[in-house]
């Protein structure tokens, strides 16, 4: 089953979804599945005490930790 819902999004958020919609030959719609599913992986982990963020990949360290999710 699927569920479909509006959502308004400001000019700017807009245009950076287009942009990265045809750079990775995708859709809005697909952006946006992706980006909640990182979100509530994000938020499972954190629930779970662990840090989020961005990882040197040789290094292993953490370059940002994200917060306020």
């Amino acid at each position: 089953m699927s569920v479909r819902f509006n959502v308004v999004l400001s000019d700017d958020l807009n245009r950076e979804i287009d942009r990265v919609a045809a750079e990775t030959e995708s859709n809005k719609s697909e952006i946006l599945r992706k980006a909640l599913q990182l979100f509530l992986t994000a938020r499972d982990g954190k629930q779970r005490g662990l840090k989020i963020g961005l990882v040197e990949p040789k290094s292993e360290k953490m370059q940002t930790e994200i917060i306020g999710l």
